[in-house]
């Protein structure tokens, strides 16, 4: 690491430490985009914007190995410069996000249905342990991280194992073209177009459902594009359309985002059917992902998403609304044990993924 990074990595190491010695909770931090993720915050903050900077890319080998506070924005643009991205497209809810915050919020774009989620791109961590070591999972190359990898476990974390310092991750080259098809569907025809035309040769890289507008893009070579577009059909948004309405669904800019009243979102079996619930909605990565405004009771919305096979997530949880689903009990043993673990004394933001854990 670099003199600066290495004086910031130090004083955490203090910090942490010191944290261990009197039983102080710390609650890690980095641009503080994704504060309203999870359950409340608790403890002293651990701050890793100090913890920063691109430490080795390498365009031909398509990884990049940067410091936990790098800002998001400095490693896409970086990327950008070689014809290069994250291909989970994650979502930045800020100037301040970062690179740390990023795998440790565990949340992918539109692109998701066809790429992969961020832990499918995790190749190593560095994780600043209760002891003050760094421990290394993973590595920099692919051949590093064969079989099971513990770095994948960071990946969603929100912090609960520790805090996060340095991270390996795959890019992929920027598609040669892009275009967008728009199909007026109810959300079931949607569903069940989205599904079938995900078991063709097609070139999807995105799918989404809004207000009876079915949109997919398509990512790839001109000729693969010209041909899938003659095949499905649909109205050709223009590049600008196209462009913000991806950008916008990825980084939560539409207005059905704006407001914060009670928003769920749902994970579930791609081909479920629309949920026995009232309210507006929205759906990605070809039916797996919906979002639903509604002002029914939480305890019917969660009990609706089970019977469907699904997981629900309160993103814009009301004061004592717990955000996530109650973990089953073998579950939840296995996140105590992993708590333990790595933090024995559940120091590390405490409660914040699991209440009580």
């Amino acid at each position: 690491m670099s003199a600066p990074a290495d004086a910031a990595l130090s004083q955490l190491r203090e910090q942490v430490l010191a944290a261990v010695a009197s039983g102080t909770p710390l609650c890690i931090r980095g641009g503080g985009t994704k504060d309203f993720l999870g359950e409340a915050r608790v403890g002293e903050v651990l701050d890793l914007r100090g913890v920063a900077g691109v430490v080795d890319y390498d365009p031909s080998e398509l990884v990049i190995t940067a410091r936990a506070g790098t800002p998001l924005a400095l490693i896409e643009a970086l990327l950008a410069e070689r014809g290069q991205h994250l291909a989970f497209e994650p979502p930045s809810f800020g100037a301040d996000s970062t690179i740390g915050g990023v795998v440790a919020a565990g949340l992918a774009g539109p692109r998701r249905g066809s790429v992969g989620g961020v832990r499918d791109f995790v190749l190593g961590a560095h994780l600043l342990a209760v002891n003050g070591e760094v421990l290394r999972f993973g590595g920099r190359v692919m051949k590093n991280v064969a079989g099971f990898d513990l770095s994948r476990l960071f990946c969603g974390s929100l912090g609960v194992l520790g805090p996060l310092v340095e991270l390996s991750l795959k890019v992929l080259p920027m598609p040669a073209v892009e275009c967008t098809l728009e199909f007026e569907l109810s959300a079931a025809a949607a569903v069940v177009a989205f599904n079938r035309w995900s078991r063709l040769p097609l070139p999807l890289s995105a799918t989404s459902w809004f207000d009876g507008r079915a949109r997919v893009r398509l990512s790839g070579v001109a000729p693969a594009l010209e041909a899938a577009c003659v095949s499905l059909g649909g109205r050709v948004l223009s590049g600008d359309e196209s462009r913000c309405w991806w950008d916008d669904l990825r980084h939560y800019r539409l207005a059905f985002h704006a407001n914060r009243a009670p928003l769920w979102r749902l994970s579930l079996p791609a081909t479920a059917a629309p949920l026995a619930l009232s309210g507006t909605g929205l759906i990605e990565w070809a039916g797996a992902l919906r979002w639903l405004r509604t002002d029914e009771e939480p305890a019917r919305v969660r009990a609706v998403v089970a019977a469907a096979g699904g997981s629900a997530a309160c993103w814009y949880a009301p004061a004592g609304q717990p955000m996530f689903d109650v973990l089953p009990p073998a579950a939840l043993a296995l996140q105590r044990r992993l708590k333990a673990a790595f933090d024995p004394q559940a120091l590390f933001s405490r409660g914040r993924l699991v209440v009580g854990l």
